[in-house]
């Protein structure tokens, strides 16, 4: 059976999303009891809020129309495991990528997990669903030479005007502190580097903080950018500004990331979030430490920093390749 599109929700729509979301009062309230739970008390990002509520959203809809009516707390308690397949195989039939589907149901476990320790409802079927495998990608990282290319020439696309200075601050955040894109446009004037400071207070996910060091070379372009920006504001006020005087978009700086792919020739996967990979990939290749390197990009688990010693390995093989006179026994 097709699922049909659900509605995003996002902070907006909390007031009513209790309505958009197929479910009888008791679910209903006990969603929006959940996300509060996850607000206040887990401290989820804005991002992770609309996911986990998409979600469960798109679950509860299929569950709708798969049952014939709008579910209740008492209606998830008696969900056999085959009701639980019966929505993966709908996902799979409409082409929903497997890490889709493995995040959703990562996001529907916690739901039952909080759903049981608040004696709400319980089921033990969905324990036993296997998550769907995903291929374990690496990080596709720019060549230090690709790195600095991008920041160089992010300025001939702007024709001289502030927002190049704006774009090559934003994006060396990205490189050279290793930044996510959500972190760096978070950051306010208040927050924003002064000369000489060298390091920096970021907030990243489940608002954690951290601190990096700074390279002269951040400050100085962030410095560059606010005498030449046409907008003032309080500490208060976002650093990064559009060209409105309204908060800068993670989706500008990936529409600069384009349009400076195609200047430089680089690849499809040369993103505003290559850069940050890049950062580490090549600390690992100076011979920075991976429990350091794991620590300046605010990774909670030391398994994901390790994706980038395969990075690494595989940088290595190919200089192996090309420049060992010995290289072609090993093929």
């Amino acid at each position: 059976m097709a699922q049909p599109a659900a509605k995003d929700l996002s902070d907006q729509d909390a007031g009513n999303a209790d309505v958009l979301i197929p479910a009888a009062a008791d679910l209903r309230q006990a969603i929006a009891d959940w996300r509060t739970w996850l607000r206040d008390e887990k401290r989820a990002s804005p991002h992770t809020l609309l996911a986990y509520q998409h979600d469960l959203q798109q679950f509860l809809t299929f569950l709708s129309e798969h049952q014939g009516k709008a579910a209740s707390l008492k209606d998830l308690s008696k969900l056999a495991a085959a009701d639980f397949r019966a929505w993966l195989a709908a996902r799979a039939r409409d082409g929903l990528e497997r890490s889709s589907t493995a995040r959703a149901l990562s996001s529907l476990r916690g739901f039952f997990r909080w759903l049981t320790k608040n004696g709400l409802a319980e089921n033990a079927a969905l324990t036993t669903l296997r998550t769907p495998k995903v291929a374990r990608s690496v990080p596709k990282a720019l060549t230090a030479a690709e790195a600095g290319e991008v920041v160089d020439a992010v300025a001939e696309l702007s024709d001289g005007d502030w927002s190049g200075k704006r774009d090559c601050a934003v994006l060396l955040l990205l490189y050279g502190c290793g930044l996510r894109i959500g972190e760096a446009l978070a950051l306010t004037r208040g927050e924003a580097p002064k000369p000489g400071q060298e390091a920096l207070l970021v907030t990243g996910k489940g608002n954690k903080q951290r601190m990096v060091p700074l390279l002269p070379v951040v400050t100085a372009a962030i410095a560059d950018y606010l005498a030449a920006c046409p907008y003032r504001g309080d500490a208060k006020a976002p650093l990064f500004l559009g060209q409105r005087g309204g908060p800068l978009g993670a989706r500008r700086v990936q529409e600069k990331m384009r349009a400076l792919r195609g200047l430089l020739g680089l690849p499809e996967s040369a993103t505003p979030h290559a850069l940050r990979h890049s950062f580490a990939t090549h600390l690992l290749a100076g011979g920075g430490d991976l429990r350091a390197i794991q620590e300046l990009l605010g990774h909670a688990s030391l398994s994901t920093t390790q994706r980038y010693t395969e990075v690494d390995v595989a940088g290595l093989l190919e200089v192996y390749d090309r420049a060992h006179p010995r290289a072609r026994t090993r093929r």
